[in-house]
């Protein structure tokens, strides 16, 4: 009977300690509790994720071969291509009720223009404040090869 005593003793001893240390501990000439935090590892609100929008296996498109002056400066204007470079990707912006979808407007010699589209609903309705970056692709009639990209945007509703 003893051993449970001491069992059980030592049972809430830990407990207490343990509560103990997760309380927030009053600085000397403080009222209040002095709270310590750690940095935040969760990418900033303003920032968006765009470590390595090219999947694996994709192969970038080079900077000077993308048009992207009519884009806006908080735009994503990464280009990618997939398998044989029929293939074109890229990363787009839709916001709340919004759908993002790409279009390729023309196919030349030298240019392939492509257009990123955001659908929004005609009629008003209760939306989500949030941005999302969803990756598109759309496939070419040949491979892009030295093709420059011509990217624009454009805002539809349906």
């Amino acid at each position: 009977m003893r051993s449970l005593g001491t069992v059980i003793g030592a049972g809430a001893l830990l407990l207490l300690t343990a509560c103990a240390s997760t309380q927030p501990s009053v600085a000397p000439g403080n009222s209040g509790p002095t709270l310590t935090t750690a940095p935040s590892t969760a990418p900033s609100a303003e920032e968006p994720e765009f470590d390595s929008p090219v999947p694996p296996g994709a192969r970038e498109v080079p900077k000077e071969k993308v048009d992207a002056a009519a884009v806006p400066e908080d735009r994503p204007r990464t280009v990618w291509t997939e398998g044989d470079g029929s293939t074109i990707g890229l990363v787009a912006q839709e916001a709340g009720c919004g759908k993002a979808s790409v279009e390729v407007a023309e196919q030349g010699p030298q240019v392939v223009k492509v257009v990123m589209v955001e659908t929004t609903p005609k009629e008003s309705q209760i939306c989500t404040m949030d941005i999302r970056y969803p990756p598109l692709t759309a496939k070419l009639d040949a491979p892009l090869g030295q093709r420059v990209v011509v990217l624009t945007t454009r805002q539809d509703q349906k």
